[in-house]
């Protein structure tokens, strides 16, 4: 009897490990989701909007890149992570967004570089709003309960 009381203790105890409390981050995370979000909808390249650009019209494939991980971690991942609060898909996220990072910084680079006008400043926000959400992830996933 007591063998099934402990193996319930371990695996309760298994799950509370593989958790994390955001805590007041959880906020920072939300509107930083929010914010890349609405950076789908302002001005990325040419006057084209970011969710343009991720349905595949022909901005240059840094900013493509860019659109793409920036839904697919700073927006869908985050927002999974945020709400089953599980470690690994913390630690997705904070990789995932580091990764996006890179590409945002790429694309904007590729963007002033080029014959185009200039990053739009959809794409600056998305770019910002993923940076912060690296920075906020790795700090939850670090401190986990």
């Amino acid at each position: 009897m007591t063998g099934s009381k402990g193996a319930g203790v371990d695996g309760t105890g298994r799950t509370a490990v593989r958790r994390i409390d955001p805590g007041p981050r959880a906020m920072l995370i939300a509107v930083c989701v929010l914010a890349a979000v609405s950076s789908l909808l302002l001005p990325w390249v040419a006057g084209m909007a970011g969710w343009e650009v991720l349905s595949g019209a022909d901005a240059g494939p840094l900013p493509t890149l860019f659109s793409i991980t920036l839904t697919t971690f700073a927006i869908a991942c985050s927002v999974t992570a945020l709400v089953t609060r599980l470690w690994v898909l913390a630690w997705l996220s904070a990789y995932g967004c580091g990764f996006s990072s890179v590409n945002g910084v790429w694309a904007i680079w590729s963007q002033q570089t080029g014959a185009g006008g200039g990053p739009g400043f959809g794409l600056v926000l998305g770019v910002l709003a993923v940076v912060l959400l690296t920075f906020v992830w790795a700090g939850a996933a670090l401190k986990r309960s």
